[in-house]
């Protein structure tokens, strides 16, 4: 278990939150939690080595970035490609998530997940026919968004 000073604990609160939309938001952040830039990096890397975070990022809100026509498309794929399929739909820019899920539901055999988006319908269509041109996935099904209802951060403390 990682031990941390009052310091830490104000960085992890605040990083719950939205970072600032600066250029040096490290230092931003720093700034309002009573340390230094090269302290908050290194905290966030010491969080990273230790396993406590997997990666730190930015979350984007699509919709307000007019990529609003949205859909999971779930797909049945063969364990032994799943590798290359995954990084042929990485490759694709208009789809941000890529994810492998075994899957031992009879009713459920979809284990390789995309998340396309388009800014029209068509457009992430167009898209799920590219990867099935370039990629060998199985049967699909797809879970249009309807309406985004969730996007938030844990918040632990």
């Amino acid at each position: 278990m990682l031990s941390l000073s009052q310091n830490e604990r104000a960085l992890l609160r605040r990083l719950q939150k939205n970072i600032p939309r600066t250029l040096t938001p490290y230092a931003d952040l720093a700034k309002e939690c009573g340390m230094r830039e090269e302290e908050v990096i290194e905290f966030l890397n010491r969080l990273k080595k230790a396993g406590a975070i997997r990666r730190f990022g930015a979350m984007i809100r699509h919709q307000k970035t007019d990529w609003v026509h949205n859909a999971m498309v779930a797909w049945m794929v063969d364990e032994n490609v799943r590798a290359k399929c995954g990084a042929i739909a990485a490759s694709i820019p208009n789809i941000s998530h890529v994810y492998y899920r075994p899957s031992n539901d009879p009713e459920w055999p979809y284990t390789f997940y995309t998340m396309i988006h388009g800014r029209t319908p068509d457009e992430w269509q167009e898209t799920v026919e590219k990867l099935k041109s370039m990629a060998p996935l199985g049967k699909h099904i797809v879970l249009e968004t309807v309406r985004e209802l969730k996007k938030v951060s844990m918040t632990y403390f």
